[in-house]
């Protein structure tokens, strides 16, 4: 339920309402939208959309979902997602995700969607274009908010993470790792600090990590950070 201190909006009868992030959202796919809603956009700390005090929507166009495999933030956003919201979705839009010209093998990509569905409990919905994607997320929240009577709502601030949380979420930053995984490295060492003091081989004694993910472990901790160009 939301607290004092969330946003809590309930629409005009037959109105829905959703919120976007002013970030990161698509403006063709928002102008879609304001045809079919009452869209408001808001900085969002988690998530792409909001479709009511309960759904969270993470949206993806095929090269962003696979760049964000690369750079890591894909499972960081999803994370956030699951922490926050009662349920989260995933949307993917576009049907090149496996295109031969890609770089990145099928087997790795296959991996990715299995870890959204299976560790993370996420359901994975695919559309084609902006307009799928406008009409998939209106008719999630108007079934949100007119026939389940469901608020909108904007949280104020995170939840509070346990510190079996917070250290789940500290594993779950390493490349590659999912939530299963994650429990097994903090199960097999017994806090975040020997985990990331363990050497390969240590890493490769935990059920679900091979040498190949042992070594990126190693690699990205041992790896001097680089300052950006565009930082001062």
């Amino acid at each position: 339920m939301p607290t004092e201190k969330q946003n809590v909006f309930i629409g005009e009868p037959g109105k829905v309402i959703i919120y976007a992030d002013n970030r990161e959202t698509s403006e063709q796919l928002n102008n879609i939208l304001r045809k079919r809603c009452e869209l408001r956009m808001a900085q969002l700390e988690v998530a792409d959309y909001l479709l009511s005090e309960r759904v969270a929507v993470e949206r993806k166009k095929s090269s962003d979902f696979l760049q964000s495999m690369i750079d890591g933030r894909l499972f960081k956003q999803l994370s956030n997602m699951k922490e926050n919201f009662e349920i989260s979705i995933m949307i993917i839009e576009g049907e090149e995700l496996f295109d031969e010209n890609r770089k990145i093998h099928p087997n790795a990509i296959r991996g990715a969607l299995a870890s959204i569905a299976v560790d993370y409990n996420i359901p994975i919905i695919w559309t084609k274009s902006a307009l799928e994607t406008a009409e998939q997320l209106f008719m999630i929240a108007k079934r949100e908010q007119l026939d389940e009577k469901r608020s909108i709502a904007i949280r104020g601030k995170r939840r509070v993470l346990s510190p079996n949380q917070e250290q789940e979420f500290l594993i779950a930053g390493l490349p590659g790792i999912s939530t299963v995984n994650t429990k097994r490295l903090l199960k097999h060492f017994g806090s975040p600090e020997k985990v990331f003091a363990a050497p390969e081989s240590e890493l490769m004694k935990v059920e679900g990590i091979g040498e190949i993910m042992a070594k990126r472990i190693r690699t990205i901790l041992r790896k001097k950070y680089e300052k950006s160009i565009l930082e001062d």
